[in-house]
């Protein structure tokens, strides 16, 4: 894992075109805002790993689960 310190107004940059930008620090939250293109997906931790387990249990199909009839 890389660790950075950046003060308020800097920012880093990813790859191609990403950039996050600290925005305020208030206490023991920090406000980041991220630049990316309209192609690229930005999700909170905690929402991207619902989606993933939510993609995992609907990849989770037997065959009987499927109707003869189709």
């Amino acid at each position: 894992m890389l660790v950075l310190t950046r003060k308020v107004n800097q920012s880093i940059v990813i790859g191609e075109g990403i950039e996050v930008v600290v925005l305020e620090v208030r206490g023991e939250q920090v406000r980041l805002g991220i630049k990316a293109p309209d192609n690229v997906k930005v999700y909170r931790k905690e929402i991207f790993d619902l989606i993933q387990a939510e993609n995992q249990a609907a990849s989770d199909v037997s065959p009987t689960d499927v109707p003869d009839d189709l």
